[in-house]
């Protein structure tokens, strides 16, 4: 049946955030502008795939033409570029939604970076999703004419770029007989987008390889010409595939513009049949950290396109991109069942340990490509550390740290537990925020003073996965400021002097401070981690660690933290003196013991307890020096 309509084109305004990327397009200065081509031809192709896989269940929707295939038509007389594809189609409301307005995350996220200047545009639109706005780089107008599969209604869209769009039914006989036909009217500067060699050489370099037919039109009236035939990449033996061949799959499958680090493609065997092809980007994905960290892998069934949410690797793996091809799952079930599905569990468990097991090789083979990457996605495979228990072994050995000996470089475990001191029965480590303050930290000094390395931890996940228990070669892991240092057995480095016990004026002065401070702390005890600072604090044997606890705190999982221990260096002069002084000033004493409680507080980077009461001790300390 065919439908005519007269009805007016609606005007409707751009999202803000869109409205904003729009003027960037229009106003583009960006150097390869080639970019447009391959973001319409992939939105082409997912359509085709979402087409097939729903035909699945409805085939009528396939109707006389099953074969997937899109159509770029040149009109150089009248300077114009079609792309058109006989996918799934959209109706007028899912035009609306799919142009007029964003439903993810990423138009923000790309105005944000290039506010921020860093980085080439060009090289941004791909990772950022915002692909479709591109074509307004090299067109004064987009028309965008859809036919959704099944209904007998088509809508066209169409914008200049500058704010608004319109919207309205359209006769069907206009439209294409089902899917999407993307019309650029080419600026005066992009007629070279009418030229057969031009298109042709950017479509085979940049889309040669999605897995949809792609035809050429050198006129409106000319015979199209193939020059892509859908052969999907991950079928062809590895042997004639080139490197070249799997970047530029990459770059179009993947959506990103950086170069592979690792490149991973098999077929497994055997009681499960399956192939997987899948990438470690160069660079970090702008997704990297969002909240629900969801993997970026397309499960295809039978190189039918089933879903990319199937969630295929751990969630800390979430920078691979790629896919998998099954030979085994059905074709004709929904994908939340295929989602709990044992055959895809199997799967799952194959490709992540053969991920890691990648990884593992990397990092022996080619150290420094393994510590690019690891500077890249450490933080995330980290997160593992703390979630898979049975594979922790194997992420262990592909963890590197930065120590307190290691000079700014990457170190393993395994050459950390080669250079365990006498009687060091733990791997020390310390947590916070900032890898220079940490390096610093005055709870350092004793290991410092015996030559034992630490791990320094400066990730959030950090303070979470070194709680959970685990341990490296039977040593288990031991924060440097909770509980007792415990150093007395391990020997001091050549020319450190060991020290003598505390004094008795020492003493008495350390309780006098714990008296002092009431239950501002839980502890004051002298301490034989400290060589150079007077004090510092830690947490109590028990209690959690202090970086932890300030995690939680601000997230407001605690209702209540734990009084901190406050340790003191018996041997330092100020300490000493303090104690030659005590008996006969005790107003100083008072003073001086909050002093320094919020000494040690401003060392480990927080604020004094009551900044007006430290002034004004601080202040009366000052008068008695001058005085």
């Amino acid at each position: 049946m065919t439908t005519t309509t007269d009805a007016a084109p609606a005007t409707r305004s751009f999202e803000t955030d869109v409205a904003k990327l729009l003027h960037l397009m229009v106003h583009s200065v960006y150097s390869d502008q080639d970019v447009f081509l391959r973001e319409l031809i992939s939105n082409a192709a997912d359509a085709c795939e979402k087409l097939r896989y729903e035909g699945l269940s409805n085939a009528a929707l396939l109707g006389d033409d099953g074969q997937p295939k899109i159509t770029v038509t040149l009109d150089p007389d009248a300077r114009r570029l079609t792309i058109e594809d006989n996918g799934i189609g959209m109706s007028e409301e899912e035009l609306a939604d799919a142009l007029g307005t964003i439903a993810r995350s990423g138009t923000k996220a790309f105005m944000d970076k290039i506010a921020a200047g860093k980085d080439e545009g060009s090289q941004l639109i791909g990772q950022f999703g915002v692909g479709f706005y591109s074509a307004f780089m090299v067109a004064d107008r987009v028309d965008v004419t859809s036919r959704r599969a099944g209904w007998d209604s088509a809508a066209l869209w169409s914008s200049d770029g500058l704010g608004t769009y319109t919207i309205q039914p359209v006769d069907i006989a206009d439209a294409p007989a089902r899917g999407t036909r993307v019309m650029l009217h080419l600026k005066e500067d992009a007629a070279s987008y009418t030229e057969s060699f031009t298109v042709e050489r950017t479509i085979k370099a940049q889309s040669g390889h999605v897995a949809v037919p792609i035809v050429l039109k050198d006129k409106p009236d000319a015979e199209p010409k193939q020059i892509a035939d859908g052969a999907a990449l991950w079928t062809r033996p590895k042997a004639e595939i080139t490197a070249e061949d799997y970047k530029d799959f990459y770059r179009s499958a993947a959506g990103q513009f950086d170069e592979p680090a690792l490149t991973l493609h098999y077929r497994a065997e055997g009681l499960h049949e399956y192939t997987a092809l899948a990438f470690v980007p160069e660079t970090k994905p702008f997704d990297l950290f969002d909240p629900d960290r969801a993997g970026r892998m397309k499960l295809y069934v039978r190189r039918v396109f089933i879903t990319d949410d199937a969630q295929i690797l751990p969630r800390y793996l979430r920078f691979v991109r790629g896919l998998v091809d099954s030979n085994d799952l059905p074709l004709n079930v929904s994908r939340e069942m295929i989602q709990e599905s044992p055959v895809l569990a199997a799967i799952q468990k194959g490709i992540a340990n053969r991920v890691l097991s990648e990884l593992d090789k990397l990092s022996t083979g080619d150290t420094e490509r393994y510590l690019k990457l690891w500077d890249n996605f450490g933080a995330v495979l980290k997160e593992g550390l703390y979630e898979d228990y049975a594979r922790r072994e194997a992420l262990l050995a592909l963890a590197r740290f930065k120590t307190t000996t290691s000079n700014g470089g990457w170190r393993s475990l395994e050459q950390y537990a080669a250079a365990l001191k006498e009687n060091q029965t733990a791997i020390y480590y310390a947590t916070g925020t900032d890898l220079d303050r940490l390096a610093t930290s005055p709870q350092l000094e004793g290991f410092r003073a015996r030559g034992i390395e630490v791990l320094l931890l400066a990730d959030q996940i950090d303070s979470f996965w070194v709680a959970s228990g685990l341990d490296y070669q039977g040593k288990p892991f031991k924060s440097v400021t909770q509980g007792l240092a415990d150093l007395s057995l391990i020997p001091l480095t050549e020319g450190e002097q060991p020290t003598a016990a505390a004094s008795d004026a020492v003493n008495g002065f350390i309780a006098f401070v714990k008296e002092a401070l009431g239950a501002a702390v839980s502890d004051v005890r002298a301490s034989d981690r400290l060589t150079e600072s007077a004090v510092c604090l830690v947490a109590p044997e028990h209690g959690m660690d202090r970086q932890l606890e300030k995690l939680l705190a601000g997230a407001g999982r605690l209702d209540a933290t734990a009084k901190p221990v406050l340790e003191v260096n018996p041997h330092h002069v100020l300490i000493e003196k303090l104690s030659a002084v005590q008996a006969e000033s005790p107003d100083l004493s008072a003073d001086a013991a909050h002093l320094l409680f919020d000494e040690a507080r401003i060392a480990d980077g927080e604020l004094p307890v009551d900044p007006r009461a430290f002034s004004a001790r601080l202040i009366r300390l000052l008068e008695r020096g001058i005085a």
